[in-house]
């Protein structure tokens, strides 16, 4: 039986519209540059596409429909996620029953057809329309437009340069059906094109979550959920199970959180996935965190610092033993600040050791210790065990409790630099926690070196950057008199509409001196110790950094407000 490509070069030598050296050619180029016969066939002009769309009508007994003569209904296009329909060139026009016509142009790609099967759930037919009609329909239907729950991959994603490394071990798990689902090519390149594009897009986490109707996926972008895609609720267990797989995590496990890792290469650069599933109503919530080892690499210069408190960071971390604090909400880059601090302080002359819950980035040339606390190995239990390895440096992922602060400030007075966080709202909040958690005032004031607070603010697009006019009133009430030119982002198609583009930290830097360390002692209010630090030390608050990047052109006036709503 001849293949539909043996078909195709029959018709074209029947037809004579193609001389048997011309067709001899192109099948030459084709075994070279791998593309498809059709493409190359109309690239060099050796037939135009109507005529090639006639011939593959009358020998498949595939109509042909001209869709730009037509207006789609919005529910057919809905059937179809947008990055499968540009994928694959085609757009869905009507559905009967359990089937759905979608319009392609290039029907000798049969793979196309039973990939669509598989992930919409249901059976395809097709009818030929020319590539630049479609095209112009996927761009008038499908809108680039995020706020609208939308997708668009601005670049072709090949999805050969994704790489899925740490595999679990398949062969020892009870194959169900979602599993032998979870492996076949659809489902695979689903979640290979899913973690892609949240890559393309910057997105700093993934959320895949099951709801009544279908698999909803949203992508954490600057610091915002947008809403994405959804998949078809037929798919949603093989989905899941696809993600279970390549994080380690116990497939057969449906009813108790699980938490997992794996690694990806993308364009040359190796992205680690952390990933968290939670049971919920309808099936599992995943959240895939994406880190990306290359920010570490940036440096504390390149973090996006105001000149004092980068002054103030290199001169803490200079000091031989000590406390350092970072604190902020979740989200907020403190990770990311300690990481850069290790970095920096990474030499063969130090022995860095970490105790975190869980391990985020992983940096050669530091011990890295993943806490376990059911099996005993807590932060307070794992520092206490550290200690005796002597070494210089250490950091510790969060102070949770009375007895990981008790430790970690008496492993500060003994020699160690230790480096953490804390859930407070302004570094001076930070010194009255530690002596709420029971720690002594007198060996707080000891240990402490600096404690900084820090936020993340979304930069403005500086590709639709354009001047706002703010009310007067509004100014003098923020303590605005100079004059001062504002900006804002217009939305454009560089940063999705949203007017921003990647985000920078304001902090609150407060080093710990002589006469703080007296008020720590008296067990002064965190409220008199900031006044104090502004007054006397100069010390800059949350907010006032992020009107300094304001004034810069760097935020928006908004995003400063939003960002220091408690000050």
């Amino acid at each position: 039986m001849a293949t539909l490509k043996e078909e195709l070069i029959q018709v074209l030598l029947e037809s004579k519209q193609i001389s048997k050296d011309q067709l001899q050619e192109a099948l030459l180029l084709q075994e070279k540059t791998k593309l498809p016969l059709k493409k190359i066939l109309l690239e060099k002009k050796l037939i135009n596409e109507d005529q090639l769309l006639s011939l593959l009508s009358q020998k498949l007994y595939i109509p042909i429909l001209h869709i730009n003569k037509y207006k789609l209904s919005a529910e057919i296009i809905s059937l179809i996620p947008e990055e499968l329909a540009r994928r694959y060139n085609i757009i869905p026009i009507s559905r009967m029953g359990n089937n759905i016509t979608v319009a392609i142009s290039d029907p000798l790609d049969i793979f196309v057809l039973d990939d669509l099967r598989i992930l919409t759930g249901y059976n395809i037919d097709i009818v030929l329309s020319p590539q630049e009609e479609i095209e112009k329909a996927l761009d008038t239907y499908y809108k680039k437009d995020l706020s609208k729950g939308e997708i668009f991959l601005d670049e072709e994603v090949s999805l050969e340069s994704v790489e899925t490394s740490e595999l679990l071990k398949t062969e020892t798990i009870e194959l169900s059906e979602a599993i032998k689902e979870s492996q076949r090519p659809p489902i695979v390149q689903l979640v290979d094109l899913m973690l892609t594009s949240a890559l393309k897009k910057r997105a700093s986490d993934i959320h895949i979550e099951p709801v009544k109707e279908n698999l909803r996926v949203r992508y954490r972008i600057d610091g915002v959920l947008y809403d994405m895609f959804n998949i078809p609720k037929s798919k949603q267990n093989a989905v899941l199970a696809r993600l279970k797989i390549i994080s380690g995590l116990d497939i057969t496990e449906s009813r108790l959180p699980q938490d997992g890792r794996f690694k990806v290469k993308l364009e040359g650069k190796e992205i680690d996935f952390r990933v968290s599933a939670l049971p919920i109503s309808f099936g599992q919530k995943f959240v895939l965190r994406i880190l990306d080892k290359s920010n570490l690499s940036l440096g504390l210069e390149n973090l996006g610092f105001s000149p004092q408190p980068l002054k103030l960071f290199n001169e803490a971390i200079a000091k031989p033993f000590g406390m350092i604090l970072v604190t902020g909400p979740t989200g907020s880059g403190k990770s990311t600040t300690l990481y850069s601090i290790l970095n920096k302080l990474n030499t063969p002359q130090v022995n860095i050791i970490t105790i975190e819950d869980p391990v985020e980035y992983e940096i050669k040339g530091i011990t890295q210790i993943q806490g376990k606390p059911e099996i005993g190995l807590t932060f307070a239990s794992g520092l206490r065990a550290l200690l005796r390895q002597s070494p210089d440096i250490i950091m510790i992922g969060e102070i949770r409790d009375s007895e990981t602060a008790d430790t970690a400030v008496k492993a500060a007075l003994t020699g160690q630099l230790i480096l953490s966080t804390l859930h407070t709202n302004d570094a001076a909040s930070s010194i009255t926690r530690l002596i709420d958690m029971g720690v002594e005032p007198f060996l707080v004031a000891s240990s402490l070196i600096m404690v900084c607070a820090q936020r993340l603010c979304r930069l403005i697009c500086t590709h639709c950057k354009e001047e706002q006019n703010i009310p007067q009133d509004t100014l003098n009430s923020l303590g605005f008199k100079d004059k001062i030119v504002f900006y804002k982002g217009k939305g454009c198609s560089y940063c999705n509409g949203s007017g921003y583009f990647g985000r920078t930290a304001i902090l609150e830097v407060l080093m710990i001196n002589d006469r703080i360390r007296e008020m720590i002692i008296q067990k002064k209010s965190c409220d008199e110790i900031k006044e104090y630090a502004i007054k006397e030390l100069g010390m800059l608050t949350l907010r006032d950094d992020a009107f300094l990047k304001v004034k810069q052109g760097m935020i928006t006036l908004e995003e400063a407000i939003r960002v220091t709503t408690e000050e």
